[in-house]
């Protein structure tokens, strides 16, 4: 039976509806809708103007609606009154072709035409800052090597549990929280699901980090590289692909117990990498992590060279058990959807071409990673990372020649609002690198 909204503002005591979509950029945008008119909202939708988000559309372009998904209905855990919807957007009562939660459905219907199904779980990185964002929250926390720093995480213990405790409400079974290998950094962590639901939670999670972390009188960033001498934010994604009740990626005759299947999954990944950057490293910040030079911790953590290994995290991709990789090329600026809308759709192809990942590399690439002569290097910059995108048929076909259009003209504007700030020295030497 269809969920009325109307019915269970009543019955949750809701007065409000925050109806929800994500933009190009990752930026959550909405509408504070009462409840008293949320009847008329969850069947028309509530009205945007395009333009004046991230997307790519003109002033002169009809109302943009957000029809909220009421599957996905949250009761904002520090404000109770308040309930949130992700929604997919339309024009002209069209789904609009580059709204990345439209992106992602597209790509699992395709992956369930094939009989797959995708989960996913992330982990997500941040930063707890001071209001403006210059410096760590945390005078206290100078350790050289800081992670799992139990002293520093007590520090924070009432933002960290009061997040917390609100995955536990909303019954997402969280199950670990830990200070990152940077000062000021944390993660945390909850159960995998499938794609969409993982995508739906990531989108409330980086507003409730921000959220609680402003009620404390702090900052919750999710920036990949905030500070230049310190481990950068990462988003990795752990990915397995089912059928039914069937872990398709899971053979306990296959090596480090992944079928061929999975191994062909992840050759899609691996092919596609240096487009795939755009999308999962998706801002001029994004390069000075994954190009990083060593760290005050003594390593960055991110990839720079497309490979893959057993349980060894100085790889792109490693496989830590049977049944499951994970991709460790994204970073906290991702947008959750497309996310999982790129990961499914290289791995689609690969699945389809049966591609051949190539040889597992046992090394730490970050002592030895100069003797691999022949592997495919990550892009050095965004510019780089999105003629990757633009030249990737593939993708433009899976993903959308509509989104991918719209995204990298988008893209396109902010490398160049960037390299306008530089002077033709710096310039160079960025476009150069």
């Amino acid at each position: 039976m269809a969920i009325k909204l109307a019915e269970k503002a009543k019955e949750l005591g809701l007065k409000y509806f925050l109806i929800s979509y994500t933009d190009l950029f990752g930026s959550q945008r909405a509408k504070l809708v009462p409840a008293s008119a949320i009847a008329g909202m969850q069947n028309n939708g509530a009205g945007f103007a395009g333009f004046a988000t991230w997307l790519d559309m003109s002033p002169a372009d009809s109302d943009m609606f957000a029809l909220p998904d009421p599957e996905t209905l949250t009761v904002l855990p520090w404000k109770k009154e308040v309930g949130w919807l992700a929604s997919d957007i339309y024009m002209d009562g069209q789904k609009v072709e580059q709204g990345p939660r439209n992106v992602l459905k597209r790509v699992i219907a395709q992956a369930d035409k094939a009989g797959f199904l995708m989960k996913s779980g992330v982990e997500c990185e941040f930063f707890l800052t001071t209001p403006d964002g210059q410096a760590i929250s945390d005078a206290l926390d100078t350790g050289s090597k800081p992670c799992y720093d139990a002293g520093a995480l007590l520090r924070r213990y009432d933002v960290i549990t009061e997040i917390c405790d609100a995955m536990q409400e909303l019954g997402w079974e969280a199950y670990q929280n830990d200070h990152e290998d940077a000062n000021g950094q944390f993660e945390m962590n909850w159960h995998y699901d499938e794609a969409l639901l993982t995508a739906d939670r990531h989108v409330f999670f980086k507003f409730m980090a921000k959220s609680i972390a402003e009620k404390h009188g702090l900052r919750a960033t999710f920036m990949p590289k905030p500070f230049l001498g310190l481990t950068g934010s990462g988003c990795h994604s752990h990915v397995s692909l089912w059928k039914g009740k069937e872990n398709l990626f899971e053979d306990e005759t296959g090596e480090l117990g992944v079928s061929q299947l999975g191994y062909h999954f992840i050759g899609g990944v691996i092919q596609h990498a240096d487009a795939l950057a755009a999308i999962t490293n998706p801002t001029v910040n994004s390069y000075k992590r994954i190009n990083a030079p060593r760290t005050i911790s003594g390593a960055t953590w991110a990839p720079n060279t497309v490979t893959y290994a057993g349980n060894n995290r100085t790889h792109m991709i490693r496989i830590p058990e049977p049944g499951r990789f994970e991709m460790r090329l994204a970073d906290g600026a991702v947008n959750p959807y497309l996310l999982q809308a790129s990961i499914l759709a290289a791995g689609l192809d690969g699945i389809a071409k049966q591609t051949d990942p190539g040889k597992r590399l046992d090394i730490n690439m970050y002592t030895d990673g100069h003797l691999v002569k022949d592997a495919k290097k990550l892009p050095l910059n965004l510019l780089d990372a999105l003629r990757a995108l633009e030249a990737n048929d593939t993708l433009k076909a899976t993903l959308g020649e509509g989104f991918v259009s719209a995204y990298t003209k988008l893209k396109h504007g902010e490398w160049n609002a960037y390299a306008a700030y530089l002077s033709d020295w710096e310039r160079q030497a960025t476009l150069d690198c």
